[in-house]
């Protein structure tokens, strides 16, 4: 059985990080849940110190605390994908955004590895002290809010938002039920950081 675990990104990663972005171009495929990463390809420190700055700011409305995370392939310690956690929301990502970002490079969808980030994410969402937490996805992609709702998402909303040629979906995921529900399904294919 793999196993899959959050790491926090440092410098010995950016050979795969780099990877991890040229893989979502050559497929033509959104980037999600990369903290910007894909803005910092050709200054990867500059990524790492902006990272690090973002998990500890006074919430405003300019920057919420953030995590960003590498989902790591124990077996290989290959990145298959990236996480994106909000502690809070201000009005931007109330209105559009929500408390997780993720995603799974091209080659690696459809195994169930972001049925597994999004589970890691939620446990960390509980060490934070998230009782609810809310996700968006665009209406064309199901390989997200499919995610979502094998996680006990449900869906409150549809809106269009600026910026995006589809119609977005709104999730809330209670975290203490989707933990205690999916607990025996998903913590046999994790490794806690």
């Amino acid at each position: 059985m793999e196993h899959l675990k959050y790491v926090i990104p440092n410098i010995d990663h950016e050979k795969q990080a780099k990877a991890y972005i040229a893989e979502h171009h050559q497929y033509n495929s959104q980037i999600h849940g990369s903290g910007g990463l894909n803005r910092y390809i050709d200054n990867y420190p500059a990524w790492l110190t902006k990272i690090e700055q973002e998990r500890h700011p006074e919430p405003n409305e300019a920057r919420v605390p953030t995590d960003t995370y590498y989902l790591v392939r124990e077996e290989d310690n290959y990145i298959v994908g990236m996480v994106n956690i909000r502690h809070c929301l201000n009005k931007k990502l109330a209105d559009c955004g929500g408390h997780i970002g993720y995603g799974i490079r091209p080659t690696e969808r459809q195994k169930g590895y972001n049925k597994i980030n999004l589970y890691l994410a939620l446990l960390r969402c509980q060490e934070i002290g998230l009782k609810e937490v809310y996700l968006d996805c665009e209406s064309n992609n199901p390989g997200s809010y499919k995610t979502m709702e094998a996680l006990g998402g449900i869906r409150i909303k549809e809106y269009y938002q600026e910026n995006y040629s589809n119609n977005i979906y709104r999730y809330i995921i209670y975290v203490d039920n989707a933990i205690e529900t999916y607990h025996q399904e998903y913590e046999p294919k994790i490794l806690r950081r």
